[in-house]
């Protein structure tokens, strides 16, 4: 066979995987435990994806453990035939800083696939706690250094990076004693009886639990005001208080194993973005604070969605190696 038959008829078998895919249920690995944030949005984002996937069941796999790094390289070690696939938020980023040992490199052995939504951060607090104010609330912090904790999800973690980032901003003289806890559910219910004292969360996590009053809200991570958003709107952004440039918002993205077929990738990315205009789950994640992520975003392209994370990368690595708190 001559060489430009073979490679049409390569082309051609490549094109019909393609059109075949998918063949086989489809896996959708969270790095997380049931029921945290992340695996909220997996769930939601698989519903509205399996509509433009010829109805595929879409499974979740909580593959949980050392801040999310199990699960991705859970993802990059899967066969790269598009049937497994990775939700990962900004730990994406943090992880290089944070492991010396990172069994995978994030910019080399995953497949971008689009950039899912960001989710803004909440600084807050134990019910218990004097301060009804940001500003208060930052004067009792500065007063009673050395003497309170701040709670996390585990290292890699949304609520530890932002913890992270904000002890960084505020150029407390001692920083506050960090407890990380095995997910986003323990760390929450010890903050709600009194056991931490303060958190930064996701708005994902927190916006049921401040609406109860059972915790103490003092600021949004945004750069500008929720102002849409029933609840949150009446807190104030971190950069309003003086913390300049703070700008946080944890954002997820999807990604498969590296050397996935092109046209297998382009198919899924075509579900991304189809489901990131259903209305359902766009307004699903606005319930939960979340913002989708438009047609309009770069981001939502795998090119786009690479770039922005070798960005993060840069930004964070900074951070991180400011507070020297790493995982190993």
């Amino acid at each position: 066979m001559s060489k430009k038959l073979w490679s049409l008829a390569l082309a051609l078998t490549v094109s019909g995987a393609a059109l075949a895919f998918p063949t086989k249920p489809i896996t959708i690995v969270v790095p997380f435990a049931a029921g945290g944030p992340t695996d909220t949005v997996a769930r939601q984002l698989a519903e509205a994806m399996r509509k433009h996937l010829d109805n595929a069941t879409i499974v979740i796999d909580n593959a949980a453990g050392a801040g999310g790094t199990i699960g991705a390289n859970k993802v990059a070690r899967a066969p790269a035939d598009g049937h497994t696939l990775l939700v990962w938020h900004i730990g994406m980023a943090a992880s290089p800083a944070l492991y010396r040992k990172l069994p995978f490199k994030p910019l080399e052995d995953f497949e971008y696939l689009g950039i899912i939504n960001d989710v803004p951060m909440t600084l807050v607090g134990k019910p218990q706690l004097p301060a009804n104010t940001y500003r208060d609330f930052e004067n009792y912090i500065r007063a009673n250094q050395g003497k309170l904790n701040l709670g996390h999800a585990g290292l890699g973690s949304a609520s530890h990076i932002c913890g992270l980032m904000w002890q960084y901003a505020v150029k407390l003289d001692k920083s506050m004693a960090t407890i990380a806890y095995r997910g986003t559910a323990p760390a929450m219910n010890d903050l709600i009886a009194g056991t931490i004292d303060v958190m930064c969360d996701q708005t994902t996590n927190t916006t049921q639990q401040i609406e109860a009053g059972r915790i103490k809200a003092f600021a949004v991570t945004t750069a500008k005001p929720l102002s849409d958003h029933p609840l949150l709107k009446h807190y104030p952004t971190l950069q309003e208080m003086g913390l300049k440039d703070f700008n946080l918002t944890i954002w997820h993205g999807l990604y498969a194993p590296k050397g996935t077929p092109a046209p297998v990738l382009q198919k899924l990315n075509q579900a991304l973005r189809a489901a990131l205009k259903d209305p359902a789950f766009i307004k699903k994640q606005a319930e939960l604070g979340a913002l989708v992520a438009s047609e309009r975003d770069k981001r939502v392209t795998p090119e786009g969605h690479k770039a922005f994370v070798a960005a993060e990368i840069a930004k964070l690595k900074a951070v991180i190696d400011a507070a020297g708190q790493y995982a190993d």
